[in-house]
């Protein structure tokens, strides 16, 4: 198997060392940080199977958690892996790349190998290694159980270390080559109107649609 490139997030490197600090102290000091995890919960059926791709420090699979679903997180940074295992060591997490998790990888790890929500929340999809975003987004089609859905979130211009700007238009078509339809696109996890800045996505299957 061809060694993966590193992704836009290894090759930032300290520069985003502060992002669970960050997320730490605003849980620290009571402030909502659930705003994608309601949107979440709104999608699934009660006890629903989920998986949290790039988790991070785990307060999205966390405030999942605490809403009755079955959980996964998925996470390659390891001093993020330590810090969810730390603040909620109750969510699993399996320290893996997105383009790693496949059936027999989760299988092998105990958990389920196909989910009603796939979840890559928080800039996820503009921190991969370039040119894997349709890989991934192939890869996570392939882990939707029947009428499963992606939720994705991310800055369309780049304002952060290292990350890509991904256009709309890019997205979308990446998504259609990965096998999937946009159901829905929204500027925020409230739903409000698509903003020039960020974009929320519902994508589905496109042989479910």
């Amino acid at each position: 198997m061809p060694e993966e490139p590193p992704s836009r997030w290894e090759l930032a490197g300290p520069a985003n060392r502060g992002y669970g600090r960050h997320f730490a102290e605003l849980v620290e000091r009571g402030v909502d940080v659930d705003g994608e995890a309601r949107l979440a919960d709104a999608l699934l059926p009660r006890g629903g199977r989920v998986l949290d791709v790039g988790s991070g420090m785990g307060r999205v699979s966390e405030a999942l958690r605490r809403r009755g679903h079955h959980v996964v997180g998925a996470e390659p940074d390891a001093e993020l892996v330590e810090q969810s295992r730390r603040t909620y060591p109750q969510v699993d997490v399996v320290p893996l790349p997105a383009l790693q998790l496949d059936t027999a990888t989760l299988a092998r790890h105990g958990h389920s190998t196909t989910y009603d929500l796939v979840v890559a929340v928080g800039n996820v999809l503009v921190f991969l290694a370039e040119d894997t975003e349709r890989a991934t987004l192939a890869r996570l089609r392939d882990l939707l159980a029947p009428g499963g859905r992606i939720l994705c979130g991310f800055e369309l211009v780049a304002t952060k270390s290292n990350a890509r700007t991904y256009s709309p238009e890019d997205f979308v078509t990446d998504a259609e080559s990965a096998g999937l339809r946009v159901l829905l696109r929204a500027g925020t996890y409230e739903l409000h109107p698509p903003a020039d800045d960020y974009s929320v996505w519902l994508l589905g299957r496109e042989t479910d649609c």
